[in-house]
């Protein structure tokens, strides 16, 4: 069904068709432009993403763009300690929380339900907690058509981050346990993925106490490396799913020793309902706040 240009992205449509009559190469576009591109597609793809709501959240490009040349987006929500005053006192930093969704692109839910905590955290005046929030790492997946589950050079981004064991084991586990399943290659070599890379970059920058990673349609949750791990969020409880070669799971929780949640929605493409979401939400906070306590971290 088609959807009109949102207001938020007319001007910028017409701005660049202006360009192309003249026959100018297209310039390279403000971080403003991108945004206002990327949300667009977004809320062509996402009917529950309004694309000029995701341009008033502020995203911000990073530094590489994905395989097809889309930017990689992502939004960072301070400290409520932080927009008031600018203490620097050992034990005093609030947590680091980066929460990441869309690694695979047909995994729409996971994205989605970023978008609606990321209101949230717009309007809440929750536990103190530095956020970095990645929505979509996948853009080209997402906006596949149809959706698909890797990058645009067919890659899993989740069986491509620089584990220790990729270069001895992941071939032949996608070979032996995945029989060369497609949805499931990892790559010609370690972080070969301008979208890992980039999130490999992010999470060194970033230096996050605890990572979130959306996920679907297992309806569980994963829980990789140190800190107790957490039970249930909503109705998802506690089922270890075991370490892949490459993963985000094994390079964060394993690797880096940084704890990573995998919260692994019920369905790919139907939401859970608005007071699921809540109590996820409400249950992922109460663990951080009894685990990552400012007065705990270094």
């Amino acid at each position: 069904m088609f959807r009109p240009l949102a207001p938020c992205c007319l001007a910028l449509s017409l701005l660049m068709a202006q360009g192309a009559v003249r026959g100018e190469p297209p310039a390279p576009l403000p971080s403003e432009a991108r945004a206002a591109r990327w949300c667009e597609e977004l809320g062509r793809q996402l009917y529950s993403v309004s694309a000029d709501a995701c341009l008033g959240l502020d995203f911000r490009p990073g530094a590489m763009r994905s395989v097809e040349g889309r930017s990689l987006m992502r939004v960072d929500r301070l400290p409520h300690q932080a927009r008031q005053t600018a203490s620097n006192r050992p034990g005093s930093r609030a947590p680091r929380v980066m929460m990441i969704g869309g690694i695979h692109g047909d995994e729409l839910t996971s994205v989605s339900i970023v978008f609606k905590w990321l209101e949230r955290l717009a309007a809440d005046d929750g536990p103190d907690i530095h956020w970095r929030v990645i929505p979509l790492a996948n853009p080209d997946g997402l906006l596949a058509s149809p959706a698909q589950r890797m990058n645009a050079r067919g890659v899993d981004l989740n069986r491509n981050f620089d584990t220790p064991d990729w270069q001895t084991k992941a071939m032949d586990y996608w070979v032996g346990r995945t029989r060369r399943d497609p949805r499931r290659f990892p790559g010609d070599a370690a972080v070969s993925e301008p979208e890992t890379r980039w999130l490999q970059d992010e999470i060194q920058d970033f230096v996050p106490d605890v990572i979130v990673s959306i996920h679907a349609p297992y309806g569980v949750l994963d829980f990789d490396g140190p800190a107790e791990e957490p039970k249930r969020f909503g109705r998802l409880r506690l089922n270890r799913l075991g370490v892949y070669p490459g993963s985000l799971g094994n390079y964060g929780g394993v690797f880096k020793g940084v704890p990573v949640i995998t919260i692994e929605l019920p369905h790919a493409t139907r939401m859970p309902s608005a007071r699921e979401q809540e109590a996820i939400w409400h249950d992922m906070l109460k663990w951080i706040g009894q685990n990552f306590v400012p007065g705990n971290l270094s």
